[in-house]
């Protein structure tokens, strides 16, 4: 198992977090404020019922209540889906095509036309918005199997010197290149060059730390604990 593993699957799921955080930290506050709200005047309300300054105060506890039960419904059964929905379509795009996907090709691939679906990627690759993840889909193909990761390898590393890729990408497909230079090429001293590339360029990114303990774990492997 990669040592990088941990981290790849973080970098998938940070895209789905992010979206969920748009909506559960603004709409949560706002559910807390109106449930303090009414909290407060509920208080009030009783307060003026027993000290007979206002009877009909409780009556408005109940118009209270309603209001928020109301606002926490609509929050959570209308508006928070409708963001959630936004956000996640909004990360979608430039990633697979509106009611398409990648699912055709992963079909190919599914019924073994392996070299068919490694083409289609590459088709897919022409369109600048998806050619990083057409990329590494068609990299994991040949890497696997079809049995052809030096190609992988050097498609990847085209990718990257073509042209300047968002941080997140470079970041991707630096990781996609050290898993083949690591577990498919056999070849840590370009595995562990990568990741230095990468810890330089980024030192303050999220999984610099693990980057760092990959690194030392393969200069352990290929030389040896150093004497101390």
């Amino acid at each position: 198992m990669s040592l990088l593993s941990p981290l790849r699957s973080a970098i998938k799921r940070s895209a789905a977090d992010r979206a969920d955080r748009w909506t559960e930290e603004p709409l949560g506050l706002v559910r807390l404020v109106v449930g303090t709200i009414a909290l407060a005047w509920t208080l009030i309300a009783v307060l003026l019922a027993l000290t007979g300054a206002d009877p009909r105060a409780l009556q408005l506890v109940g118009a209270l209540w309603a209001i928020y039960g109301l606002t926490v419904g609509f929050l959570s059964g209308i508006l928070e889906p409708v963001i959630d929905g936004f956000f996640h379509l909004v990360s979608n795009v430039g990633i697979v095509r509106v009611g398409g996907g990648y699912s055709t090709i992963e079909t190919l691939a599914a019924r073994g036309h392996l070299q068919a679906a490694a083409d289609a990627y590459a088709e897919r690759a022409r369109n600048k918005p998806q050619r990083v993840d057409a990329t590494l889909r068609r990299a994991a193909l040949l890497s696997g199997p079809l049995n052809q990761p030096e190609t992988a390898a050097i498609e990847l590393d085209n990718l990257r010197v073509s042209g300047p890729l968002p941080p997140r990408d470079d970041f991707r497909v630096g990781l996609a290149l050290v898993e083949l230079y690591e577990q498919d090429l056999k070849d840590p001293g370009r595995a562990m060059a990568e990741l230095r590339r990468l810890i330089d360029r980024y030192p303050t990114a999220q999984g610099a730390r693990r980057l760092r303990v990959a690194l030392a774990g393969l200069k352990a492997e290929r030389f040896g604990k150093p004497r101390t």
